[in-house]
Formats: structure tokens, C-alpha cells, sequence
């Protein structure tokens, strides 16, 4: 038996010297390579992913006409000097690094740097695109790996029972002898698609929904943990709560205020471990821009817009949003929080004076302002309804928003109920979906009786119409 073991290590030493030929070319013959149009293809969105300018793009192809685009099309792609064949794009998700990526895709970072114009390989941007030869982006699913102290990549290759020389090509290493530990190797499977995350293995899926993450939009981030793991966070300077959701799944809510600053920002996630320790993580998420209309001028009391009455309300206002209750109280989509038909206003614009985000001025002053809720129409004494299950945490007057209700949801979510003629509950009260909580009226800052609904998202005001037509979480 020890002379069988023997003879086994003496192969795979042998293994490791000799040559495998490899059938994927790394660089294919000099050429403008090109991609083929898929359904739903605009220029615009082909130029975006693959950072060229339109202009470089019509020109390289003789487009005339750049609305006109053929499916199945094969486009010239600029600005990749060296390299040619079919390229495709496929959009880089949180947790994933460059070694990450060059190792699930079998590309050197030579190439992948190439074809994507990176200049910072550790900044890759969830939500962005990742360029990639067409072969690479459909290789079959691999298994991750991860390298224990001293382990060599001859041991790795003797557990899995494979040559080190296809380790060595399918991870692109350049030391065939030394490994980092603590870092990961990819290997081909046949039967399942296992974690091919840079993130620690009791990680096996971070999922952020939508992604860019649109200003004033509700994002849900979703991650597939092994048991017994636990998650925190922070973005934009808010603390991100995870909450259980059943099948290894933690969950959060957060709202992107409507009003930030486009552009790139780290969303940063901490693990802990069940034996205590913990391992940061940070990569860079793209907050995306919303085309918000602007609302005709508006003629208010000036009271009702002097710093001194706002400023002390507004922070009150949001200071009950700021509590993170851990029970989560409503169940499915909200329902509408007026008689007025959901279906039918879902399809129809005629049961909002004002929406969400929209831009505004008071009394001549600059679109500095922006709509924190939903106006939807209503006669002085309409109920209002609980859209869904929460318990009231402020029931009272106030000068800007008049006779005010909001109510806690659990995980951070909050709703707000604005300009009532009557408050119909109390601080503590726990309301079921369509409980009469107030009725319709025009109290505070207001030209006319409507319905100001809100909806809070871990601290910021998000828009309420995504909350009747979406499940959160």
C-alpha cells in the first residue's frame, strides 16, 4: 500500500512538469473584434458597456442611422487594439474581484484588463459590465476551492483528482508551486454551479435589486448565507440591518434618497462567524439618475417654508424613522391607502396630483426642493386607509405636514400620512391592512384637500408606487 501511494505521488510530480495544451486562445489574431445584436439591444446601451463613445461606434460600423439596428448584427467594437472575435457583456455583481472573475471565466488579467480598460484591477463596479470573449462568458460551471496554509497546488490537484497543470491553466497562475492561503481556486463541475464568489465560503450569494441603484428607489439586498452567519453594513453613512428571511436567506431594505449625488459609493457588508470572528468587505455600487419631472411653481404660506418651523419639524419627523424594529409586521404588496382602485391607478394617472420625486419650488425660490411622497387625490373627509399591518408611532398636528399619522412596519420601514382633517388612531395602536386610520383633509402646507402619502426605507423617503406593485422582500 505505501509503494502504491508512492507511485501516486511520483505521477502527479510528473503531471506537474508536463505540458497540457490549452484550447481556449488568450489572444486571438489582431482584428477589431465584434458582438452580435441581441433582442432589446439599443447603440446606446451596446456603447455604455463597452465604454466606447456612439460616435466611435456608428463611425468603426458606417451606421447612418444609429435607431436602425439589425438583430443578429455583427458590430465592429472600437478602442481594443491586439485582440479580435466575439465579445459579449455580462454585469458584474457585488462580491466579485478581478481573480474572482479571471478565475469562473478562465482569463488572464492581462486580457480581461485589456478588453475592459481597467486601470484599477481591485475597483470593479457592481452593476457595471464586464467585457468578456464570448467562449469565456459560456464556460461550464466550476467549483471554488479555498487554500489552507502550506498547501501546495500538488496536494490540491491529489484531493481532486486532476492534473496541476489544469489547475494551473484554468486559474491562470503564473507560480505553480506556492499558493496564498486563504485565496480560492476554480475547478470544472458536471453537476451543479457551486460559490464562485471572492467573498468567505459561508457566503454563496449576494443579490442587489435594482442595480445601478436608482435615486429614491426601495433596493433589496438578498444574501445566501450557511447557517448561523450574520451580516451588517453600511452605505451613504446609513447602518444596514439583515434580518432572516427563511432558506439560509438574510435580507435588507434601504432607500437611496431621492436627491443623491450620482455616482459611485462602497456599500460595505462585515460577516461574523459562528466562532466570533469577523471579515470586512467593500466594493464600489453605482447610484443611478432618475429623470424626475419638475412640478409647476407653488404658492405657500411663507411660514410654512421658513427654516426655522421646517428645520426643527422635518428632523422630528424623521427621527421616528430612524428606529429599526426587528419584527417584520406587513405581509405581500401594500394596498392603496384610499378607496380609490389599485388596479385601476397603477394604469391611470389620474389619482395623483403629484408623484414621488418630483422637483419643486415654493414662492418663487429655486427647484432646491423635491416631492417626498405621493399626492393622490381626494375630497375633505375621504378615508384613509393602513395599507398594511404596522403599529403607530406619531399621531398628531404639525405645521408643514397639518394633522400627521406614521406608522412603523417593522425592518425599517415606515408610512406617513399627511394634511388629515381627522386622526382616527393613537401612539401604540396596531393597525391591520385597510383599518380606517384618518380621513382626507387640508391641514398644514397645501393649495387644496389631498392625501400626502410616504413611505420610509431605512431612514430615507422612498416612492410609494413601488410599494403597490412590488412584494419587498
Amino acid at each position: 500500500m505505501v509503494q502504491i501511494k508512492k507511485c501516486i505521488v511520483i505521477l502527479f510530480i510528473v503531471a506537474l512538469f508536463l505540458p497540457v495544451i490549452s484550447t481556449r486562445a488568450q489572444t486571438p489574431p489582431a482584428g477589431a473584434p465584434t458582438y452580435v445584436v441581441q433582442s432589446g439591444d439599443s447603440l446606446w446601451d451596446i456603447a455604455q458597456r463597452f465604454r466606447v463613445s456612439l460616435e466611435e461606434l456608428e463611425a468603426i460600423n458606417n451606421i447612418q442611422n444609429p435607431n436602425q439596428l439589425v438583430l443578429g448584427a455583427e458590430l465592429k467594437i472600437p478602442g481594443i487594439v491586439g485582440y479580435s472575435g466575439k465579445l459579449t457583456t455580462i454585469a458584474i455583481n457585488y462580491g466579485e474581484d478581478l481573480d474572482s472573475l479571471c478565475r469562473r471565466y478562465g482569463v488572464s488579467k492581462e486580457l480581461l484588463a485589456q478588453l475592459n480598460h481597467i486601470v484599477n484591477p481591485h475597483e470593479l463596479v457592481v452593476g457595471s459590465y464586464l467585457v468578456l470573449p464570448v467562449d469565456n462568458a459560456n464556460m461550464p460551471p466550476h467549483k471554488r476551492i479555498q487554500i489552507h496554509p502550506g498547501e501546495t497546488l500538488l496536494e490540491v490537484a491529489m484531493q481532486n483528482q486532476t492534473n496541476p497543470w489544469l489547475i494551473s491553466l484554468q486559474n491562470s497562475l503564473s507560480n505553480t508551486i506556492g499558493l496564498a492561503p486563504g485565496g480560492f481556486l476554480f475547478l470544472p463541475i458536471q453537476d451543479q454551479k457551486e460559490n464562485l464568489l471572492a467573498l468567505p465560503d459561508s457566503i454563496n450569494e449576494v443579490s442587489i435589486q435594482p442595480s445601478p441603484l436608482p435615486q429614491g428607489k426601495t433596493i433589496e439586498i438578498i444574501a445566501k448565507v450557511d447557517a448561523g452567519i450574520k451580516l451588517s453594513g453600511s452605505f451613504m453613512g446609513r447602518t444596514l440591518h439583515f434580518f432572516e428571511n427563511g432558506n439560509d436567506q438574510l435580507v435588507t431594505l434601504l432607500g437611496v434618497h431621492a436627491m443623491a449625488e450620482p455616482g459611485i459609493y462602497p456599500l460595505e457588508l462585515t460577516i461574523q462567524f459562528t466562532d466570533g470572528s469577523s471579515y470586512n468587505y467593500s466594493q464600489m455600487v453605482i447610484v443611478g439618475k432618475v429623470d424626475y419631472p419638475y412640478d409647476d411653481p407653488l404658492s405657500v404660506d411663507p411660514e410654512t417654508i421658513d427654516p426655522k418651523i421646517t428645520e426643527p419639524e422635518n428632523q422630528l419627523w424623521a427621527s421616528y424613522a430612524q428606529t429599526i424594529t426587528p419584527e417584520k409586521y406587513w405581509e405581500g404588496a401594500f394596498q392603496m391607502p384610499t378607496p380609490l382602485s389599485k388596479d385601476y391607478c397603477l394604469t391611470t394617472n389620474d389619482c395623483w396630483s403629484s408623484r414621488f420625486g418630483n422637483r419643486r419650488s415654493y414662492n418663487g425660490s429655486t427647484y432646491s426642493y423635491f416631492h417626498g411622497g405621493l399626492d393622490i387625490v381626494g375630497q375633505e373627509g375621504t378615508e384613509i386607509y393602513a395599507p398594511a399591518a404596522g403599529v403607530v408611532v406619531f399621531a398628531g398636528p404639525l405645521s408643514v405636514r397639518g394633522n400627521a399619522t406614521m406608522i412603523d412596519h417593522g425592518w425599517g420601514v415606515y408610512s406617513g400620512y399627511y394634511h388629515q382633517q381627522e386622526i382616527m388612531v393613537k401612539v401604540g395602536d396596531h393597525v391591520e391592512p385597510g383599518q380606517l386610520i384618518g380621513l382626507i383633509g387640508a391641514t398644514g402646507r397645501v393649495e387644496g384637500p389631498h392625501l400626502h402619502w410616504e413611505i420610509w426605507v431605512n431612514g430615507n423617503q422612498v416612492d410609494p408606487l413601488d410599494w403597490l406593485s412590488q412584494v419587498y422582500p
